[in-house]
């Protein structure tokens, strides 16, 4: 029985030709990787893409549009149209779809920025290992201009820039811990392990790492790295990452821009306002009224502080 299965035609055991009717293309053109330079050594390069190979005229968002269809079946032919289907499911969050488009980038960054990215935990990662290899010697150090001052109101982070002088301390202090450099170069040599002559070295020194992530999971990466309140150097290596993904998606990142990126969530004590005139919210948490003016502001409501 196992010979008679083994033998027999792909359309008699069961299996449909998948020949695509067009000819397909390399979403990629091709190339082996697209990179995008972040700062002075760091970089984010799109090394793989699945699917790579699409028929002419379409992009990776088909492989979505294909999910959905067997998922949903009979229920989305009231959505005839590939974009219009794409946007229903972002808009209604039905993510699984978007998990059948995957890609693979190359990063490197300063430790402090991979100690960030590594929070979110739905990628596989293969990172650069200082146990069997020697930290190279790359460091990231700010501009004078991007010093920043502590917030006041987010304990995380820092907004306006700090003045010359206290910067210049900044980038001094810098310079002290890449100075260890030397330090860890001569242990090393003297026969100290790498594994623990590189505990000494600062987060500043780059790390690189293979990140494969699924699109609706890059998609929340996205949607959290980008934003205005995640720090400045993790921002750019989203933005670096937007780009190169743009191209491959276009119709999702379309769709992700409009009901993610550029939209607004309301609570149900700020629907409560708007019903009421645009009045305060009925809290008496500081952080939440400021959330609320800030909301107000980008509405152009009446009465909102310019």
């Amino acid at each position: 029985m196992t010979e008679q299965i083994a033998e027999m035609k792909p359309e008699t055991a069961g299996v449909a030709s998948t020949k695509p009717e067009a000819p397909l293309i390399d979403l990629m053109g091709g190339d082996l990787r697209r990179q995008i330079d972040v700062h002075d050594h760091g970089f984010v390069a799109l090394c793989d893409v699945m699917p790579r190979l699409v028929p002419e005229g379409q992009t990776a968002d088909m492989a979505i549009v294909q999910a959905a269809r067997v998922s949903y079946g009979q229920g989305t032919k009231k959505i005839s149209e590939d974009r219009g289907l794409i946007r229903y499911l972002l808009r209604h969050r039905h993510t699984t779809p978007f998990e059948m488009v995957e890609f693979k980038f190359h990063c490197a960054m300063p430790i402090f920025v991979a100690r960030q990215w590594i929070r979110h935990r739905t990628a596989n990662v293969n990172e650069y290992s200082g146990r069997y290899s020697v930290m190279p010697d790359r460091f990231y150090r700010p501009t004078t201009e991007n010093v920043h001052r502590q917030s006041t109101s987010n304990r995380q982070g820092g907004e306006e820039s700090i003045g010359a002088g206290t910067a210049g301390d900044f980038l001094e202090y810098l310079a002290k811990a890449e100075a260890l450099y030397a330090e860890y170069e001569r242990l090393h040599e003297d026969g100290v392990s790498r594994e623990q002559a590189r505990i000494g070295l600062p987060q500043s020194i780059y790390t690189e790492w293979y990140w494969k992530c699924d699109l609706h999971n890059i998609l929340r990466f996205l949607s959290l790295r980008l934003d205005a309140h995640a720090q400045a150097e993790i921002r750019d290596y989203a933005q670096a990452m937007w780009d190169l993904i743009a191209p491959i998606v276009p119709v999702t990142v379309e769709a992700f821009r409009d009901y993610e990126m550029e939209s607004m969530r309301l609570t149900r004590l700020e629907i409560e306002a708007i019903r009421a005139g645009g009045a305060e919210i009925d809290s008496t948490n500081k952080r939440e009224q400021a959330e609320w003016q800030a909301k107000r502001e980008q509405l152009g409501m009446d009465g909102a502080r310019a």
